[in-house]
């Protein structure tokens, strides 16, 4: 990896939060909310959205594994009231539900 992404990385690392669904719902209301499976680095994510990385971007949104957040996700997790990892790589916000079953919930 080059420094400047290294350096992102770390900046991302850095600015990523806890986010519960009452935070992320004027986002999602705006339309601006990505989210990302379990199991795919959240921060790889954010810095290919961060370096406008369209290729690596297109093969996720195509598996299904990082897609526009839905009127569907939201009725679950108004349900559920899970806790989220969160970035803003403006103007969206970039979240992934946190594995609560896990021991110590990281951060994928």
């Amino acid at each position: 990896m080059s420094e400047n992404v290294e350096e992102l990385r770390a900046k991302l690392i850095n600015e990523t939060g806890k986010m519960e669904w009452p935070e992320l719902e004027r986002h999602f209301a705006r339309g601006v909310v990505v989210a990302v499976n379990p199991g795919l680095d959240l921060i790889d994510v954010a810095v290919c959205m961060a370096n406008d990385d369209k290729a690596g971007l297109e093969s996720w949104f195509e598996a299904g594994t990082v897609r526009r957040a839905e009127t569907a996700d939201a009725e679950a997790w108004v349900k559920t009231q899970p806790l989220f990892w969160a970035v803003v790589i403006v103007p969206w916000v970039v979240i992934q539900e946190i594995d609560e079953s896990a021991e110590t919930p990281e951060l994928h």
